[in-house]
């Protein structure tokens, strides 16, 4: 059974709210945050990559990053930028990005339903990752970003959210990248009781995005449980922060791949390792995979789709025959040399959101030698392997719209 409690969000003066919202930490490198927040001194991206107030050569892994992080979240807080509600509440966030909308609903989740499995995951973590942002958690005392989770969807529920939504948002803006975005709050006692037991109900929660924040929420809350003599469990770091959406709502994009080489081959005897797995049909145009098991791979400025041959996969097999599985167990590894997709320097991971356009794009500029487009994992086939606590390959999924940071923190006590 699910546990959800409302809490007092820190959150942007109304008329601050989209120079403060800023996309998620992990979708930008340090010079891309800089250029995000050039000249916006309200930008998110000050608390979320702090490095890009100080010197250019800084390790971001360093206990400055840390601290300056502490310390922008304290003076945006000072300054008013951002002010904490008086009392605890649920709110509603929701997206719109073309034909797709996303109405969650923003909680605290319970850090021992992460723990003990009620809470699903479907990815390993980096261990470096990790690290990371249980520093970053720390010296912030705050969950700073949510964490994106997914819920079978319930009807009812999905009708009494829905509800929050006629009235007028506390924000309602659109970014650059066309996405709208706007949120709600839940301030009546008997709605959160009510959506609290309706959560009670609900068996299983799924991560869907946010794998690392979840595991450094756990291990702060262990450390600070180990710390704290009086600990009851109720303390506010026995909770971190989350979005909750329903499944029918979700849009997994796939999630490409470019390699740097070809492993030492030529192209004829790459060309010809490809084949002793996979069908290779040369075409005139870019390969958007329109169903499982098809793929685009994209080579000396021409595309060929490949077929996997019948003895390729085990069907039967849930991990080995989801199509990001086939191709690194038939080509990546076998043919490129990527046997651990995780650590090798040589293998890139391209969002759907950039398109195929991108996948010529850094083969075209020499950086990379070779592409492959997918076809996206579904939100059937990652809860139906969290379910039977399976682990996917890395960067198996692209959920869009990403939540915006910054509309809304839990402080940790």
């Amino acid at each position: 059974m699910a546990f959800i409690k409302p809490f007092k969000a820190v959150r942007p003066k109304k008329e601050l709210a989209e120079k403060v919202a800023a996309l998620p930490y992990d979708v930008m490198n340090t010079d891309e945050a800089i250029e995000m927040a050039s000249g916006n001194a309200v930008s998110f991206l000050h608390i979320s990559r702090p490095e890009i107030d100080l010197p250019r050569d800084i390790d971001v892994h360093s206990d400055p990053v840390y601290v300056k992080g502490r310390d922008n979240l304290a003076k945006f807080l000072a300054e008013g930028v951002l002010q904490q509600d008086e009392t605890e509440r649920y709110y509603v966030y929701r997206q719109k990005m073309g034909n797709i909308t996303q109405t969650g609903l923003v909680v605290c989740a319970g850090v021992d339903d992460y723990q003990t499995g009620t809470i699903k995951k479907h990815e390993l973590t980096r261990a470096d990752k990790e690290e990371d942002r249980v520093k970053h958690i720390d010296a912030l005392n705050a969950n700073d970003e949510p964490v994106f989770y997914t819920y079978r969807n319930d009807p009812a529920l999905t009708a009494t959210i829905d509800k929050v939504t006629k009235a007028a948002p506390l924000y309602d803006f659109t970014t650059d990248d066309g996405v709208s975005h706007a949120l709600w709050d839940i301030a009546d006692p008997k709605l959160i009781d009510s959506l609290t037991k309706s959560f009670a109900a609900i068996p299983t929660l799924y991560v869907a995005d946010g794998h690392h924040r979840s595991a450094a929420a756990s291990r702060v809350r262990d450390l600070r449980k180990d710390a704290n003599p009086k600990h009851t469990g109720r303390e506010e770091y026995n909770y971190f922060l989350t979005v909750i959406f329903p499944d029918n709502e979700m849009t997994i994009m796939p999630y490409n791949r470019v390699v740097k080489d070809l492993n030492g081959r030529g192209v004829a005897e790459f060309m010809a390792r490809v084949g002793e797995h996979f069908e290779v049909t040369p075409v005139a145009a870019a390969v958007k995979p329109g169903e499982r098991h098809q793929f685009g791979m994209y080579l000396g400025g021409k595309w060929y789709e490949l077929t996997p041959r019948e003895d390729s996969f085990p069907e039967d097999d849930p991990v080995a025959s989801m199509d990001v599985s086939i191709l690194q167990d038939n080509l990546l590894s076998p043919v490129l040399g990527v046997r651990n997709p995780r650590t090798d320097q040589r293998i890139h991971f391209v969002g759907g959101i950039r398109g195929v356009e991108e996948l010529e794009r850094v083969v075209n500029s020499g950086e990379y030698m070779v592409a492959f487009s997918l076809f996206p994992t579904s939100i059937e086939e990652l809860m139906a392997l969290a379910d039977v606590d399976k682990i996917m390959p890395p960067k198996s999924t692209w959920f869009e719209p990403k939540l915006r940071s910054g509309l809304f923190i839990h402080l940790l006590d």
